[in-house]
């Protein structure tokens, strides 16, 4: 089939808002830190049946010490660090603006590999980031008024999603490190997937609260089902799908295609989460979403 790359990314993007979608619902319900650390477990034994059924083996155990290292940081920073913070955004402002502030995460990394690995950054690739940039801020500022007098967590929840498009960028960085040569990007996802799992249970434990957060979720069967259905969603399919898609359609197509999630979220903020926006915020994603192909494609 022709563009059937390109449809696999817009798959993937469509993944990635309803995944956001069902972590909120259950944020809402048991709390960020549940969904986070819950999901890990659902979303490791997805990613290792997949290594199997792909590469042939339950992990690539026999990876280098330095792909570990790095891949392994590229895990902290983006399923720990960036995710804590994203998932508490999901529940002070919702999937729509959470989502919206991850699309400065590609902004985020270019400006970190300029300034630390010395990647140069095209006139282009400013005015993209430009683009990004006054779209978000016009979408904020759209929704200042009106998001403030009913959520006290707005200014927050803004802030949060800014750190967890911070984490997600870093990962990102660090990655290229662990990512050289020809090596599986399902082996990577991995790599990241687990050490993440582990530091975020040792925490648990270490802080007393690993029985607290299984607890939390008895009785919370719409929850459970939010958070399996989200990890399945996610990690599993929608990486699957932008794994597909780098093999039939160029990266910057697909890192353009799967970055528009924020437009996928804005009919299922208004209808599912019933949440009211004015046709600025719409502009606006739009705008950033123009931002972020111009930073790709151009």
């Amino acid at each position: 089939m022709n563009f059937i790359g390109e449809l696999a990314a817009l798959g993937t993007a469509l993944a990635f808002a309803i995944n956001s979608g069902l972590f909120t619902s259950a944020g809402r319900r048991v709390g960020s830190m549940v969904v986070n650390r819950v999901r890990l477990i659902f979303a490791a034994g997805f990613v290792t049946l997949a290594h199997w059924l792909v590469v042939g083996t339950f992990g690539p155990w026999e990876a280098e010490p330095e792909r570990w290292l790095w891949l392994g940081l590229s895990g902290l920073a983006g399923f720990v660090w960036g995710d804590i913070f994203l998932f508490q955004a999901f529940v002070w402002v919702g999937a729509r603006l959470s989502m919206l502030m991850m699309s400065l995460a590609p902004v985020i990394a270019a400006l970190v590999a300029w300034v630390f690995l010395g990647e140069a950054l095209t006139s282009w690739q400013v005015l993209g980031m430009g683009l990004t940039l006054g779209g978000v801020a016009w979408v904020i500022w759209e929704g200042n008024h009106r998001q403030k007098v009913n959520n006290k967590n707005y200014g927050r929840g803004i802030l949060f999603g800014l750190a967890g498009a911070t984490g997600q960028a870093l990962g990102v960085v660090l990655a290229k490190n662990g990512m050289a040569g020809d090596f599986s990007p399902l082996s990577g996802n991995f790599m990241r997937l687990m050490t993440a799992l582990v530091v975020m249970w040792a925490d648990a434990l270490v802080r007393g609260e690993a029985r607290s957060t299984l607890r939390g979720l008895v009785g919370e069967s719409k929850a459970l089902g939010a958070i399996g259905g989200g990890a399945f969603i996610g990690p599993f399919l929608g990486v699957s799908l932008s794994l597909f898609a780098l093999q039939h359609a160029p990266v910057g197509v697909v890192s353009t295609l799967t970055a528009l999630s924020p437009i996928f979220l804005l009919p299922i903020g208004y209808f599912y989460f019933k949440e009211r926006f004015g046709w600025g915020a719409v502009a606006g994603t739009v705008m950033a979403m123009t931002g972020v192909g111009v930073l790709f494609l151009v």
